[in-house]
């Protein structure tokens, strides 16, 4: 999930609202702002999906 804000002269700036790192500045295109925030590996995120499944897999074990 990003937040995109428009700067005065057209271009963008696109920031990580996991993380809340700025993945990019200036970017000029949507195509490049995509491309951008596709690369961006986010930890916070990682570890938040890497807790949910081990969360899953405890619940699931608890059951049997």
């Amino acid at each position: 999930m990003y937040n995109r804000t428009q700067n005065e002269n057209g271009t963008y700036n696109t920031r990580c609202l996991y993380c809340l790192l700025t993945i990019a500045t200036s970017v000029e295109t949507d195509e490049d702002l995509q491309r951008l925030e596709a690369q961006h590996i986010c930890p916070e995120r990682a570890l938040s999906e890497l807790l949910a499944k081990e969360s899953a897999i405890v619940a699931h074990a608890s059951r049997n």
